[in-house]
């Protein structure tokens, strides 16, 4: 098979809503070439099973950044079926790597088999259990940490991801925007108060110097100081 396009509803499941207006977010994707087989695959299979990833949208950001920075190791939390974690690994290359973190198994395993399909499972180090306290347990400085998990623990990253980051790396959180309800003020649920107590915590650090990037679910971009 060759490189093929999403169909309706797999491209109507990634957009979140709230952040750009529609057809400005329908022309973004338009533009978007075609990814290969196991990456199409594998956003098919979200959109049916409701597996959280973050897009070709996003995912082409993070690509992008990975190289602008010259990332060679990665650090994601919160990986699923490992869509992300795919574009992270063909970023860093032939030597790089990329640490898998998820708390599912079943996840994982599904993952192992898109990594191989992909030809990047040597890049890829798999762990399953709490992205937080693999995060933890980590010696390593690296170039990229990347942040993805339950939302209601946003705010416990930012002191574990400091001192695991090299100065001039990038600290990156997906879904900062949260579908347009940090901008609510009645919203009172636990998860939009945990972002908006991150995305302050964050803007306000003298570690980093953050922008969030209002590309689909919100991406905050933090380089450290």
């Amino acid at each position: 098979m060759g490189d093929s396009l999403p169909d309706h509803n797999t491209l109507a499941y990634w957009r979140m809503g709230g952040i750009t207006v529609g057809p400005v977010e329908d022309y973004v994707y338009s533009l978007l070439p075609a990814r290969d087989e196991v990456l199409s695959e594998m956003e098919e299979e979200a959109a049916a099973n409701r597996v959280p990833i973050v897009g070709p949208a996003v995912a082409r950001v993070l690509y992008q950044l990975a190289l602008i920075s010259g990332a060679r190791n990665v650090f994601e939390m919160g990986s699923a079926i490992g869509y992300s974690t795919i574009w992270w690994a063909r970023a860093v290359g032939e030597g790089g790597r990329v640490f898998y973190t998820d708390g599912d198994r079943k996840k994982a395993d599904r993952a192992r088999g898109y990594f191989e399909r992909a030809g990047v499972s040597d890049r890829i180090t798999v762990r399953v259990g709490d992205a937080l306290e693999l995060l933890s347990e980590q010696k390593e400085e690296f170039d990229i940490i990347f942040n993805d998990i339950d939302k209601h623990d946003y705010p416990r990253v930012i002191r574990l991801a400091v001192p695991r980051l090299r100065k001039g790396g990038l600290f990156i959180t997906d879904n900062t925007l949260w579908s347009g309800r940090v901008a609510d003020p009645a919203a009172a649920d636990a998860e939009t108060k945990a972002i908006l107590e991150f995305n302050h915590a964050l803007y306000a650090s003298p570690e980093f110097f953050t922008t969030i990037l209002p590309i689909r679910d919100g991406v905050a971009v933090a380089v450290k100081r």
